[in-house]
């Protein structure tokens, strides 16, 4: 029983992981400027309420020059990758506990992808 429990959690990872490599960046970009731009900018050194988010993808957290991160994202050493992007958009005090953003979460596993899926494209 354990062990189907596992392999059910450890296909929905990777099905999470798959959709968030499967995006539209062009749909994404619509979702971003909606919900994320009011904080986060998608340019290179423009801090808001949130970090630049220019080259996210593959970044290391609390990387920002100038941008003063909580202790909690100065503690988290995990890559940006697109999986870690999907689960912290997906519910980020509940990913990264003690962070100082009060995002809700996009609960739509699509739109998360599409996001990532832009905020790839910002090289």
């Amino acid at each position: 029983m354990f062990s189907r429990i596992v392999l059910v959690v450890l296909f929905a990872s990777l099905a999470s992981s798959a959709l968030a490599l499967d995006g539209d960046p062009a749909a994404g970009k619509i979702i971003f400027q909606r919900i994320c731009q009011n904080c986060h900018s998608p340019e290179i050194g423009i801090n808001k309420v949130g970090p630049s988010l220019w080259n996210v993808v593959g970044r290391q957290p609390a990387a920002v020059p100038d941008y003063a991160y909580s202790d909690s994202m100065k503690n988290n050493k995990a890559t940006w990758s697109a999986a870690a992007l999907d689960a912290y958009i997906a519910d980020p005090r509940g990913d990264v506990h003690g962070v100082k953003m009060y995002f809700k979460g996009l609960a739509d596993g699509k739109e998360r992808a599409d996001v990532v899926a832009y905020l790839s494209t910002l090289k």
